[in-house]
């Protein structure tokens, strides 16, 4: 005879606590209405199930819900739970998450459901949340994982990325937004979050106009995806800002990029106390230079100014900006006395630090962030000036520069000048000076500030030069040895090269001229620097930008 009351094998855990769903439902039409109610509010955490979510951790990718875990321990306010299969919102989430101590409006495509793909509902679904991050003055992360429009959708997928597009437009510039890529992206997956102020691509991820199969149909062209848009290929070009390891970094990043920024167009970054002293000596920035100049090579000497933003920032951290491109200048986000500051830097380890078409626009788009987020910024200047050339010319560089030009001359946020070595002809003209707004600028005694660099005594000493080489030429006439004379012609020319350094490759003039306000000690350039920037930040109101836009940006 059976057993009438057998033991059943169960995974239960008989210790754990009661079940928070409450007692069990009672027939009737209020308790159904409460089962669908629960049914429907797990809807979006269930909506994949076990085996789309498997694919996805194949791929080495995380869920929408996972990556949100990892911004964030605390759960998220999910602002639209319309899931589904069918044309009502699926496939992207949009929440408030609490990051930092701030609230967050963050995004995310759950490619476990339709590939991640746009419909005219998750389209609007979108833009309302970058209307409530515009309106509420709340920064914006996005996580982007989506095939692009939802065919079956029709129209409705480019309406709605349409509808996004604008969102996200109207909000540039009120309040900051960091895209992370994940993924593979195109069309529209890609052309929006390039519109947020940053980008952050991990390896072995695609965003771009279309994907190769579409290149090689098309133009016949075999590529591959890495080499059509990946990492290195947006690194390099700047569409990326920051390309990492893998997603985990990428969202590390976004955090980490966030702690530096404001929430909105009118308010200041974050200010952190700092218990790494102001009046610290920078010695190593002393023993850099001492290095460099009494090398053979001597003020010629190249050097990573990287080193110099180290020693400036609160603890040595600083977080540099599109690394991978332009490295001749260094654009990175730092602090000095707890006060977020921009580092703007020319950097002669790379091409002697000077200005080409990729430097530019990098050193543009930087600077006007940094304007419209009310962000101090610090100029170090160490440039022979632009890089010139056919090749340059054909790229534009007169367009490049007067980019850069444009943004310097609008900033309205307190900014300070350093003259580290070099400052020639149009660079220094165009870098921040007190001409084009300045509102302090300082001086290592190892400035050289001049129209032109060496080459200068061409013109300032002209008639010695004629006089020197009609008088070589007279003396291999004469017969004289021309290894000789060629000997005694560059040591003369060397005579005039120390003298129009001596003379007029140094600060002395523009000391007197008032065009710096003060030399500073390399040792002492952290106190100096710091206690600048705690000055105008104390004296600066944060606001929105006003008044008129000009034509280029």
């Amino acid at each position: 005879m059976a057993d009438p009351d057998p033991i059943r094998p169960t995974l239960d855990n008989p210790l754990a606590p009661p079940s928070e769903d409450g007692p069990a439902p009672r027939e009737g039409g209020y308790d159904e209405a409460l089962q669908e109610g629960q049914r429907l509010m797990r809807r979006p955490y269930e909506a994949a199930g076990p085996v789309q979510i498997g694919r996805q951790h194949l791929k080495n990718r995380m869920t929408v819900w996972e990556r949100l875990e990892v911004l964030s321990p605390k759960p998220p306010t999910v602002m639209y739970e319309n899931w589904g299969k069918n044309l009502d919102g699926a496939s992207l989430v949009t929440a408030i998450l609490e990051i930092g101590g701030r609230e967050v409006a963050v995004y995310g495509h759950d490619f476990t459901v339709r590939a991640g793909s746009m419909d005219a509902t998750n389209g609007r679904k979108l833009a309302r949340l970058f209307e409530v991050a515009g309106s509420k003055g709340m920064p914006v992360i996005g996580m982007n994982d989506s095939a692009g429009a939802y065919v079956p959708a029709g129209v409705g997928g480019l309406d709605g990325y349409a509808e996004a597009f604008t969102a996200l437009r109207k909000i540039s510039g009120v309040v900051p937004s960091v895209m992370c890529m994940f993924g593979f992206n195109a069309g529209g997956g890609s052309y929006l979050p390039r519109q947020g102020s940053f980008v952050i691509q991990p390896a072995d991820t695609f965003f771009g106009l279309t994907g190769p199969g579409v290149v090689k149909s098309v133009l016949g062209e075999d590529v591959s995806a890495d080499d059509l848009g990946g990492p290195k290929v947006h690194g390099q070009s700047g569409v990326s800002d920051f390309t990492v390891s893998d997603e985990v970094q990428a969202l590390r990043t976004a955090t980490r990029l966030l702690s530096y920024l404001p929430s909105d167009n009118h308010s200041v970054a974050p200010f952190q106390a700092t218990s790494d002293p102001l009046d610290r000596h920078t010695d190593e920035i002393d023993t850099l230079l001492r290095k460099a100049f009494d090398s053979p090579t001597g003020f010629n000497t190249p050097f990573d100014v990287s080193i110099i933003i180290q020693q400036l920032c609160d603890y040595g951290d600083y977080f540099e900006v599109q690394p991978q491109r332009a490295r001749n200048t260094i654009t990175a986000f730092g602090r000095m006395g707890g006060h977020v500051v921009g580092f703007v830097a020319n950097n002669s380890a790379v091409a002697s630090g000077q200005i080409d078409v990729d430097a530019a626009f990098k050193n543009a788009r930087f600077i006007r962030f940094c304007n419209i987020y009310n962000i101090p910024i610090l100029f170090m200047e160490d440039t022979t000036g632009f890089l010139p050339g056919k090749e340059q010319e054909s790229r534009g560089i007169v367009h490049a520069g007067r980019a850069m030009l444009d943004a310097i001359v609008d900033v309205r946020t307190p900014r300070i000048l350093l003259l580290i070595r070099n400052a020639f002809g149009g660079a220094y003209a165009s870098f921040n000076n007190y001409p084009t707004g300045a509102d302090v600028v300082l001086a290592l005694p190892t400035t050289r500030v001049a129209v032109m660099g060496p080459a200068g005594k061409e013109f300032v000493y002209k008639p010695e030069l004629r006089s020197i080489r009609s008088t070589a030429a007279a003396r291999e006439k004469a017969g004289e040895d021309p290894a000789q004379v060629a000997a005694w012609l560059k040591a003369e020319e060397g005579k005039l090269n120390l003298r129009y350094e001596r003379e007029l490759m140094n600060p002395r003039e523009a000391l007197s001229l008032g065009s710096i306000s003060r030399l500073v000690m390399p040792n002492d350039l952290r106190r100096e620097l710091a206690r600048e920037v705690d000055f105008l930040m104390r004296h600066y109101t944060p606001s929105a930008m006003v008044g008129v836009q000009r034509e280029f940006h």
